[in-house]
């Protein structure tokens, strides 16, 4: 009897000895997935952190409530539990992501299509483009040796002029030849509300999901999101808008000015979101 109770304490002894390897196995390897999930859900802020709490201690000396592999496996539980979430999000801005897409898609396929319209024939022979445009209906442009700069402010004050047809050649011009220039961002978005203002949702709904899509860590990002929202309501498409608004509170609502996250909520009321 004494014997084979020895035996049997020596085989449990030797399964727990093996389960803890394999589950600080397991504890690494979900740890490292973990982390990497955190990296594509959250590449520019704070990675979450598992809650995981250590049991509290037995009110009572008489012996441990739990066993080193009892915590293994909570470990194992909870961090499992985190990548489903952090995972469950990923899907979910991917999808968000894919809705935008289609939508940009449908309006640039859209304005392709007027565009395509034949332009009435002009006797005038078109004039040359400089590489550097001249300046325009007494518009000053800036000489700074700032290309990109100097070519933003020019087309800013193109677009305060209300001359929106050179101020859009400017714009275009800036964000297509200096995209690494932070005026990039600047330049893309405004862009976009030439065209709004020229009358022009289609046109300006493409220029602005460009100036997110491009550069969703330009200084100009969140506005054009905005932007983009109002684009839609104007081409009435508000559940649409709606889509953009929320886009918006997903990306920029933490950081964003207290005037623009006015602008946003004026938005979405404007377009009746839910």
């Amino acid at each position: 009897m004494y014997r084979s109770l020895i035996v049997s304490l020596l085989l449990t002894t030797a399964a727990t000895a093996q389960t803890a390897p394999d589950l600080n196995t397991r504890v690494n390897r979900i740890e490292k997935e973990l982390r990497a999930v955190q990296r594509k859900v959250f590449p520019n802020g704070q990675p979450l952190e598992p809650e995981i709490v250590a049991p509290a201690p037995a009110p009572t000396p008489i012996a441990p409530t739990t066993s080193p592999i009892a915590d293994l496996t909570a470990r194992v539980d909870a961090l499992e539990g985190q990548i489903r979430a952090l995972t469950g999000q990923t899907e979910q801005n991917g999808f968000k992501l894919r809705q935008l897409e289609e939508q940009v898609k449908r309006l640039t396929d859209e304005a392709a299509a007027r565009a395509a319209a034949p332009a009435p024939a002009s006797a005038a022979e078109p004039t040359p483009v400089a590489a550097e445009p001249a300046a325009s209906g007494g518009i000053e442009r800036p000489s700074t040796g700032d290309a990109a700069e100097d070519g933003y402010v020019y087309g800013f004050r193109l677009w305060q002029a209300k001359q929106y047809a050179e101020a859009e050649t400017e714009l275009k011009r800036v964000a297509d030849k200096y995209p690494n220039h932070r005026r990039a961002s600047f330049a893309q978005n405004l862009l976009g509300r030439a065209y709004l203002d020229e009358g022009k949702p289609a046109l300006a709904a493409v220029a602005l999901y460009d100036s997110y899509k491009k550069w969703p860590q330009g200084e100009r990002a969140g506005e054009s999101l905005y932007w983009l929202g109002q684009a839609l309501t104007r081409l009435e498409k508000p559940a649409d808008a709606c889509k953009v608004y929320a886009q918006f509170g997903d990306d920029y609502e933490a950081t964003a000015a207290a005037s623009l996250k006015a602008q946003v909520a004026a938005g979405r009321k404007q377009a009746k979101c839910a």
